[in-house]
Formats: structure tokens, sequence, C-alpha cells
């Protein structure tokens, strides 16, 4: 008889394997996939499946829930990296890299309001982490000075915007412009800006028309 050890850990990973088929699936065909397909990719039944995510929306719940707390994680590893312009660039990068293998989280935030509000959430506790990304660049003289972290986000949405216009014919140009973008950050090209940053509000407000 197997111990009650052994099945909780059988379980969590039967629940991991359909979180990371639902993902995978979810990104490549979209939400639109079916339970079926994700249960055969994850290798286990469908009672599995209802055991652990009774509906649909549970799993892609789950999915959200998953994909950002990996953002969570980046964030906190550049905060933490001891070069912090290293940190800084390398948390762009694997947030863009993350973006377009993911394009599937993206249409669930846009197109359901939970998966919204859980975005919402996400960068409430990403701000903290971000701001002192930028912090610490400052303190070592990487990042230009007139540089902020709300500056961050347009950065994000930019490039963003690159990866979903190349992805079909050039799946990794993306990462010329974000080159591009960083040499811009160092003090040694920097010269006046024209304009001051977003406030807070305006860049509330900006956000809400991207998602309509």
């Amino acid at each position: 008889m197997p111990t009650a050890a052994a099945t909780r850990s059988d379980a969590l990973r039967n629940r991991a394997k359909l979180v990371a088929a639902a993902r995978q699936l979810f990104a490549k065909n979209g939400v639109e996939v079916s339970v079926e397909e994700i249960t055969r990719h994850a290798g286990v039944g469908m009672g599995t499946l209802y055991r652990h995510f009774p509906t649909k929306d549970e799993l892609i719940d789950a999915v959200l829930e998953d994909a950002f707390d990996e953002i969570i994680g980046l964030a906190e590893e550049a905060a933490e990296s001891a070069d912090a312009w290293a940190g800084l660039t390398g948390f762009f990068e694997r947030l863009l890299e993350l973006h377009a293998q993911n394009r599937g989280v993206k249409d669930i935030v846009a197109l359901r309001e939970h998966g919204a509000r859980r975005a919402d959430a996400m960068r409430a506790r990403l701000r903290p982490l971000l701001a002192r990304i930028v912090e610490r660049a400052h303190e070592q003289g990487t990042l230009r000075a007139d540089f902020t972290p709300d500056d961050l986000p347009l950065i994000f949405w930019t490039a963003n915007r690159v990866i979903e216009l190349t992805h079909d014919v050039a799946p990794n140009y993306w990462r010329r412009y974000l080159a591009l973008l960083l040499d811009g950050l160092r003090p040694a090209a920097a010269t006046p800006l024209p304009a001051a940053p977003l406030t807070r509000a305006q860049l509330t407000r900006a956000l809400g028309r991207l998602h309509r």
C-alpha cells in the first residue's frame, strides 16, 4: 500500500504536469485548447484533471499563478544580483523571453477579468522589486540618473509590440531591439530628456488603454 506521503507526492507531481502542459498548449494554441488535449499532453487521465481542477477556469487560474510567480522570481533574483546592471538587463531579457514563449498568458490577461485582476496584483508585488533594481543600478553608476522605475513599463510595452509584429517572421528580432534600448540606458549615452516621466496616475491610465 502506498504511504500517505507518497500519495501526496504523486498528486503534486500530477498537478505540476497538468499546469505545465496547459501552459505550453495555451502558449501554442490559445486558451481554447481542450482539457482532453491537456491531459494527453500531461500524460494523466481525466479523473486526475478533475480531482485537481474541477473546472477549466481553475486550471487557467493555476497557469496564471505559475507564470506570475515565475516573473516575481526573476525580479527577486535581479534585485539580489551583485551587479545591478546585469540584474536589470537580465530581467529585461528573461521577462521578454517568457512573453515570447507564453503568448497565451497575455491572451488570458487581456480577455478575462479575473486574469486582469491577477495581473494587477502581480504588478503591485513587482513595483518595490523593480524600484530596488533601479535604485541599486543608480547607486553603482551603471544606469542613467534620469531613468525612473515608472519608465520600465514603457520599455516592456514597446518591446512586446516588436515581439507581436515579428514573431512569425523573425522570432528573435526583439533581442536586437532590446540591445538598442539598453544601450540608451547607459550613463555615457545619456543626453537631456525632452519630457518628464509619467506620473503613477498617467501610467495607470495608459495601462488601461493597453488592456482595452
